[in-house]
C-alpha cells in the first residue's frame, strides 16, 4: 500500500531535482523549510519528528536538500516530508507538504467497523506490518 499525504502523493515518487525545484518555489514564494520524519504514517499522526528546526532565513534549495539527505541517512526506514510554512500573518501556516522518503516496505492498516448503541459506528484503524 502506498502512502498518500500531502502534495504530489498520487504521483509517482519526486526525483531530488524535481524536490529542489518545488523547494526553490517555496524559498521565493519566502516560506520557511521543515523537514520531519516518521515511522508511523498512521492518517491522524499529524505531528511528526522534526529534524533539527525550521529553515527561517534559508535562502539556496541546496542547503535544504544536504538536510534531507541528511536525514534520509539517518532514517532510511522512515517517511520524511518537507513542510513549507507562510509566516506573513503572523502565525505558521503549512502552505506544502510533501513526502519525500519512504520505507522500502509500507505498512498497510486495517479498518474495525464496530456498531454501537443507536445507529453509531466507531471506527479504528491499526497498521498491519
Amino acid at each position: 500500500m502506498r502512502i498518500t499525504q500531502g502534495c504530489f502523493s498520487f504521483l509517482p515518487d519526486l526525483t531530488d531535482e524535481q524536490i529542489a525545484i518545488q523547494v526553490e518555489y517555496c524559498l521565493r514564494s519566502d516560506w520557511a523549510i521543515g523537514v520531519e520524519y516518521t515511522h508511523d504514517p498512521h492518517p491522524r499522526n499529524t505531528y511528526w519528528e522534526m529534524w533539527g528546526n525550521p529553515m527561517f532565513d534559508l535562502r539556496d534549495a541546496a542547503g535544504v536538500m544536504m538536510e534531507v539527505d541528511a536525514c534520509r541517512k539517518a532514517f532510511p526506514d522512515s517517511y520524511v516530508r518537507i513542510n513549507a510554512f507562510d509566516s506573513t500573518r503572523g502565525f505558521e501556516t503549512v502552505r506544502m507538504s510533501f513526502i519525500v522518503n519512504r520505507p522500502k516496505a509500507e505498512p498497510t492498516f486495517h479498518m474495525t467497523r464496530t456498531e454501537v448503541a443507536g445507529r453509531t459506528v466507531n471506527i479504528s484503524m491499526t497498521a498491519v506490518r
